[in-house]
């Protein structure tokens, strides 16, 4: 079983090859663009779990990409990376939905844990999810059994 689902977003080979290479070798399902372009003709709501995305793109950068990829997939996890760290952009990128800034040279461990993290928390929100489903059903479903019962109980006195 896969481990997620993740779209790598970088105009650098190296990087976007180095990236894909470690996250296939741990079990997630890797898809790659080489800008953000390519990015969003491989977006669809749902179809991904992370997106791992450079900054400084030619024509559509990491930041025009994250606010687009919001209004298509606002579930979707999205780690920004760069080599030009900037505390402006850092900011910029957790306001506009960032779950992570991460700045170049990285450790792939150190990105194997925040995409880890970002993943539990999605885990979590769907179980979350989940109970509160079963909570409103049981708030629904008490007082139409005890209405069921009180009608069987009126029904079997007569």
């Amino acid at each position: 079983m896969k481990a997620g689902r993740i779209l790598i977003v970088d105009d650098e080979e190296s990087i976007r090859s180095t990236l894909g290479d470690y996250f296939t070798s741990v079990g997630y399902d890797v898809v790659t663009a080489q800008n953000g372009e390519e990015a969003l003709k491989k977006l669809s709501p749902g179809a991904f779990d992370c997106i791992i995305s450079d900054l400084f793109m030619p024509a559509i950068d990491g930041m025009e990409l994250l606010k687009r990829v919001r209004l298509m997939d606002s579930d979707v996890f999205f780690l920004m990376i760069t080599a030009y760290p900037m505390i402006d952009s850092a900011v910029n990128a957790m306001k506009e939905g960032a779950y992570d800034y991460i700045t170049k040279p990285f450790h792939m461990e150190d990105i194997q844990m925040k995409v880890e993290r970002a993943l539990s928390v999605k885990k979590t929100e769907a179980s979350l999810k989940k109970v509160r489903g079963l909570f409103l059903s049981f708030i629904i479903l008490i007082p139409i059994l005890v209405s069921l019962g009180i009608l069987l109980g009126l029904f079997l006195n007569r």
